[in-house]
């Protein structure tokens, strides 16, 4: 099996069990008792423990190896997805959900990083691209199909002594297990040379928070698009986790809406590569602030429609409408803070963009899961989907140009100039496939979305999570 073809096998395996949770992840602890304000809470625990743990484990691929943390993160996953199938309180809910915090926290892309090291060291790296474009369309399949499984699981319900709802996790944990039998059959690295430099990663991740907190503060457009990952990481809480919950109201069976939430899973993130890959068409006419406003405005609208539709129907074509976008936006939105930092600072950037989805996620999901147990689910997709667009009128702000130091951008002629923060070369999506990663060093990669960054203050990239329920 040739290296790429092993990276995609891998890829698949991983991705295959997110996939296969989506439909039934905020239905089983309401099944089993909970409030949505206390799965709020629990998916609070999730962002927290990945808030905390970002940097301390940051540069772990780096200094461990690539397989060894690879192999750690699926036993997370594994003992997560353990605890999540046998859990009946809230107390249980809430270590499972600290697990998988763990899980993500390690899995920041291990993998990705030894195809592109592997890939390189047999001085082919000028194929990196092409897998790692390969991979972008592995996860989607993966996800997608995982996704119509795990429907298909509560739909069958093949253990009747177990609950319905519960089988996707049973399923994930055999497919996990798999998933790291393969990994130390198939991932090969050598890792003499990354002896000793564990603690002195630690050691700077301090000075990497230094770094990434001067550039915010000397660029008032950086400051404005992290401010954005505030307003979006609360309203994605909305669509991410309360479609189940709404559609479980209107289907009045939580278990119909989890066999219903498998091929609408699956169509949606279909529905979402196809927005992606129509942003080059929108760049050719209008500028990336331009179309950033509008995407992020009818994504916000669209979560108030989900929250005030009667019916089951409209629910899903407002989801549908919603994911049409999602992609589009977080490529268009991570091109921007490419092009408001010179190449030696993009990771630090990278990163807080990404832990500011954390807390933000956090307090969505406590605040929105405390309104729809004390108003109505629909009036918190309703405050989601309005937080959501209040982040449009924050990609008005434009940057001072500053001469000589490589950092803004500003509208020129209508459009986003962003040459002199790129070294001379403006980003623009059409140089790659939408959703293709840019690589150089080190990559850690992961998930659909935008694309993932190499390492350089953390001694490893970072990616923008655009999903709570990875």
């Amino acid at each position: 099996m040739t290296l790429r073809r092993k990276f995609w096998v891998l890829t698949g395996l991983r991705w295959l069990p997110t996939g296969m949770l989506i439909p039934i992840y905020a239905l089983l602890p309401l099944e089993r008792g909970l409030s949505i304000a206390e799965l709020g809470a629990v998916v609070a625990v999730q962002g927290i423990v990945v808030l905390f743990l970002e940097l301390p484990t940051g540069g772990f691929a780096d200094s461990l190896g690539r397989k060894p943390l690879l192999v750690a993160s699926s036993v997370f996953a594994l003992v997560s997805y353990g605890v999540f199938a046998f859990a009946h309180s809230l107390g249980w809910f809430m270590a499972a959900s600290a697990l998988a915090g763990v899980f993500r926290a390690l899995d920041s892309g291990p993998l990705n990083a030894w195809y592109v090291d592997e890939t390189i060291a047999a001085g082919e790296g000028e194929t990196v691209a092409a897998g790692i474009s390969g991979a972008g369309t592995v996860i989607g399949l993966a996800i997608a199909g995982g996704a119509v499984l795990g429907g298909g699981l509560v739909a069958w319900h093949p253990v009747a002594a177990f609950d319905a709802l519960g089988t996707p996790y049973l399923a994930a944990a055999a497919l996990t297990l798999s998933q790291i039998t393969l990994t130390t059959l198939l991932m090969h690295e050598d890792r003499s040379a990354r002896a000793g430099k564990l603690l002195a990663s630690i050691r700077q991740t301090p000075r990497g928070i230094l770094d990434g907190a001067r550039i915010v503060a000397g660029n008032r457009a950086l400051r404005a698009l992290l401010a954005v990952g505030l307003f979006f990481g609360f309203g994605m809480v909305g669509f991410e986790q309360f479609m189940p919950i709404r559609l479980s109201e209107l289907l009045g069976s939580a278990d119909l809406a989890g066999t219903m939430m498998g091929p609408v899973s699956a169509a949606a993130w279909g529905i979402s590569a196809a927005g992606a890959a129509a942003v080059p068409l929108l760049l050719r006419r209008w500028s990336m602030p331009a179309v950033s406003m509008v995407l992020v405005a009818s994504q916000g609208a669209m979560v108030v429609v989900m929250g005030l539709v009667a019916g089951p129907l409209g629910l899903i074509a407002a989801f549908f409408a919603t994911y049409a976008v999602h992609s589009a936006f977080g490529a268009v939105y991570e091109t921007l803070l490419h092009g408001e930092v010179d190449a030696g600072h993009r990771a630090t950037v990278l990163s807080l963009a990404s832990m500011v989805l954390q807390p933000a996620g956090s307090l969505g999901a406590v605040v929105l899961g405390l309104l729809a147990t004390g108003v109505s689910t629909g009036a918190a997709l309703v405050v989601a989907g309005i937080v959501l667009a209040l982040a449009a009128p924050l990609f008005l702000v434009r940057s001072r140009p500053s001469a000589g130091t490589g950092q803004g951008a500003e509208l020129v002629g209508g459009r986003l100039d962003t040459a002199g923060a790129s070294g001379g070369n403006a980003p623009d999506l059409r140089e790659r496939p939408v959703g293709m990663p840019r690589t150089c060093g080190s990559v850690r990669t992961g998930r659909p979305g935008p694309a993932d960054q190499p390492a350089i203050a953390f001694d490893s990239a970072t990616r923008i999570r655009f999903s709570e329920t990875e």
